[in-house]
C-alpha cells in the first residue's frame, strides 16, 4: 500500500462493530466523516479499544482496516497531529 498518496483530505465512512449482536451476524455501527483525517482520529482517539480491531474505513473505493488506519496516524503526514503538552 502507498501510504505517500493518501488522500487525508477525502470523505471517509467508517464501519464499527458494535456490542451487542443481532442473532449471528455482529450489529455494526456506521458514521461519515468529512475528511478521512477526521475518520482516523476518531478511530484511535475515540472509538473503544475492544470495537477498534473490527473497525474498518473506506474512502473512495478504498477499504483500511484498523491497523491501517494506526500506520496513517502515526505517519508525519498525518495532518490532525496535537501538539505535544
Amino acid at each position: 500500500m502507498n501510504y505517500i498518496a493518501f488522500d487525508y483530505d477525502a470523505p471517509a465512512e467508517m464501519y464499527m462493530p458494535k456490542h451487542k449482536s443481532i442473532g449471528r451476524r455482529p450489529a455494526t455501527g456506521y458514521r461519515r466523516f468529512s475528511t478521512a483525517a477526521e475518520a482516523i482520529r476518531f478511530a484511535i482517539e475515540k472509538l473503544p479499544a475492544i470495537n477498534r480491531p473490527g473497525a474498518w474505513m473506506q474512502v473512495g473505493d478504498q477499504r483500511y482496516n484498523s491497523e491501517e488506519m494506526r500506520q496513517f496516524y502515526e505517519s508525519s503526514e498525518y495532518p490532525l497531529r496535537s501538539a505535544p503538552t
